[in-house]
């Protein structure tokens, strides 16, 4: 059983890539198999394994990121489609894809699933110098999302006016795109000081929740390391799951 869509992801264009404007992103359609997608989706974590982050202070003035987050450890519990699919992740084929489209460097991955509820938002933000780049992949379909209730990932254009230890508002930044979070599809983009993104608040049922896994690359730096000696991964999230 595969499940990430080799054919897909070989045919992307790295060049493309980098040219992309206002930074590099790439919507990546069938990212994953039609048979490994449903796979992992009836399969995903249960909301009870999860851990309910609200109103977690964030730096430079920046609004809380509200959501439900299950940190990957090696040797956790997970069903078998999605061992498989981590297994993949640190296989050949995607780790050729990560340095052909991010250039021939170290990096370490960290995974995580998130889930948000009714209300909740991604305030527009750089992410952390140490991570390289992101991958996230949709798991909601049109059976259980409703494209009024928004959950878009928007592409934010700073026009170069603002730091990225900062914190602007949607209304001070130009939407470059705003991304489907549904069915079989994904975002690749590279952090740079302009990468800015975000999600405008979430206006769906109370009981319906938008669920993506992210795939960040991280990059060794000194911060990095650091944690890994105390026995953390990037994320600063002990590495032993007992």
């Amino acid at each position: 059983m595969q499940y990430l869509n080799q054919e897909r992801i070989e045919a992307l264009s790295d060049e493309t890539f980098r040219r992309q404007q206002p930074y590099p992103w790439v919507s990546i359609p069938t990212a994953l198999t039609p048979e490994g997608f449903e796979r992992l989706r009836t399969t995903l974590p249960e909301v009870e394994l999860f851990d309910r982050k609200v109103g977690v202070k964030r730096g430079h003035g920046q609004a809380p990121h509200d959501r439900y987050i299950l940190h990957y450890k090696p040797g956790m519990e997970l069903p078998e489609a999605w061992k498989a699919f981590v297994a993949e992740l640190h296989g050949k084929t995607y780790q050729t894809f990560l340095r052909r489209m991010l250039g021939p460097r170290k990096f370490i991955l960290t995974l995580e699933w998130y889930y948000a509820w009714q209300g909740c938002s991604v305030s527009p933000h750089c992410d952390a110098r140490r991570k390289l780049a992101t991958h996230i992949f949709y798991f909601n379909t049109e059976a259980d999302w409703d494209m009024n209730w928004g959950g878009q990932i928007l592409i934010l254009d700073d026009e170069k006016r603002f730091k990225p230890h900062s914190a602007p508002a949607f209304d001070d930044l130009a939407v470059a795109a705003a991304l489907v979070p549904r069915g079989n599809e994904s975002l690749f983009f590279q952090r740079t000081e302009h990468s800015w993104h975000g999600v405008r608040p979430l206006q769906c049922p109370p009981n319906s929740l938008r669920k993506l896994f992210i795939v960040t690359v991280n990059v060794p730096t000194f911060q990095v390391w650091w944690r890994r000696v105390r026995g953390k991964d990037p994320d600063g999230y002990r590495m032993a799951t007992h």
